[in-house]
């Protein structure tokens, strides 16, 4: 980072080894106001079963955004997602005793020569494939002990799992299917070729499961958040840390289903330049990703960032769509404010309450604390008591399960009179605007 002048536009085609870290390169610099286009690799499984990725994941490079300081936030507006994948394989994980240490996602090891996160090798179809590419012994740290073959139409509209021949047959032509990108350096889930649901329709709907900023400490990538992180406490490998240390996440890793094309993200800068991340696309998901995991596939997103100055938030904060806000959070309808106001009248006083959604990100150990998490930021961003929160959110939202074992969102309608103070309004109004 230093002085250069900012790109409007920044292609983005490389990734991490799966740890997010402050002193690595960043891309860029992006202007304020400009858009990152890029490319991104599966998620989850590709990642898991490659354990020379010391992550879970592979998620993009990040990149330097022009004017962001420790204490700003970040504005990204997701412009557009392209799924590329034609296929792709999921199911519930196992892990293998003996091959890792202590974090099969974080630090997989080799049962036979003990090498940690070794270099692989593929060998047939099948999860006997994946081989130590020093000793030839099986090495991938899971085993998918019930998961599915999904393939999709030509406009992405429905998928449908396939049946043993269907499967083998991805399998074989696995980097081709799932789209994988030049530089990503993961093994496919497809050769996997995992066939026990058939014949099972699902509908589509594209989103991020990871889209962030950099954290301030070295994290493994599928751990920045608040329920994954609490497995690096007090681990023995290299990426250990004391449980204060999970304050210097920024919870990119959110597997929030509405976070998809039309969205806005408001993310934490907890590095100079922000270090804007993205990847971990899924065709689909249901509320709280049950599984443990979906359906992963590759992608080409198309951001907008624009720097939001002295604006310090504890945490994510989401701006969804209309359509994918909880009932009683959506905006006012004009005719429903002409109801309320006739209402109030009728009981003696003219103002009703301005109001506009706010989608606050917690995430914790587990869904309680996850949603204390979530409550918190909110007092602590818009300056209210948590027991005012509880009543807003009661009355003008809801809690949602992103993830489990702990990410959740805390929504409800917040006065329009606070998000012009926090000059957030014209924000929220360019989302919502009748």
């Amino acid at each position: 980072m230093g002085n250069s002048i900012g790109r409007q536009v920044v292609f983005v085609s490389t990734f991490t080894d799966g740890v997010l870290d402050p002193s690595q390169p960043m891309l860029g610099p992006l202007s304020d106001g400009g858009y990152i286009v890029a490319q991104t690799a599966p998620g989850c499984w590709g990642p898991m079963i490659t354990p020379s990725i010391k992550g879970g994941h592979e998620v993009t490079q990040p990149v330097e955004v022009q004017g962001a300081e420790v204490g700003d936030a970040v504005l990204v507006q997701i412009e557009s997602i392209k799924v590329t994948s034609l296929a792709t394989a999921s199911g519930v994980d196992q892990p293998v005793e003996g091959r890792f240490q202590k974090d099969p996602y974080v630090a997989p090891l080799c049962p036979e020569c003990g090498t940690l996160n070794p270099e692989t090798e593929v060998k047939g179809i099948g999860p006997g494939s994946i081989r130590c590419a020093k000793c030839g012994a099986e090495a991938i740290p899971f085993l998918m002990v019930n998961g599915y073959t999904i393939v999709f139409s030509p406009d992405f509209e429905v998928g449908v799992t396939l049946q043993e021949k269907g499967a083998v047959e991805l399998a074989q032509n696995a980097e081709k299917a799932i789209f994988k990108p030049e530089k990503s350096k993961q093994t496919p889930v497809l050769i996997l070729a995992p066939h026990d649901l058939v014949g099972v329709v699902a509908r589509t709907r594209p989103f991020l499961g990871q889209l962030g900023t950099v954290p301030s400490i070295p994290f493994p990538d599928s751990h920045n958040a608040g329920d994954f992180g609490t497995f690096l406490v007090g681990a023995p490998h290299k990426y250990g840390l004391e449980e204060a240390q999970l304050e210097s996440r920024t919870d990119g890793h959110m597997d929030i289903p509405w976070v998809g094309e039309g969205a806005m993200v408001i993310c934490p800068v907890k590095v100079p330049g922000a270090g804007i991340y993205l990847g971990d696309l899924h065709a689909l998901q249901g509320d709280g990703e049950i599984a443990g995991h979906t359906c992963d596939v590759s992608g080409i997103i198309t951001l907008r960032v624009k720097v939001l100055k002295g604006l310090k938030t504890p945490g994510p904060i989401l701006i969804p769509k209309i359509e994918d806000l909880p009932f009683l959070a959506k905006p006012l309808s004009q005719r429903e404010k002409a109801h309320a106001q006739e209402l109030a009248k009728s009981w003696g006083f003219d103002q009703i309450e301005e109001s506009l959604p706010l989608s606050f990100v917690g995430t914790g150990g587990n869904l309680n604390e996850a949603t204390e998490n979530g409550l918190r930021r909110a007092s602590a961003f818009l300056k209210m008591s948590v027991e005012e929160i509880k009543n807003r959110v009661t009355l003008t939202g809801a809690i949602r399960i992103g993830r489990l074992p702990g990410v959740v969102t805390v929504t409800f309608r917040v006065p329009t009179k606070k998000l012009a103070e926090l000059n957030l309004l014209g924000v929220v109004e360019e989302q919502y605007q009748e």
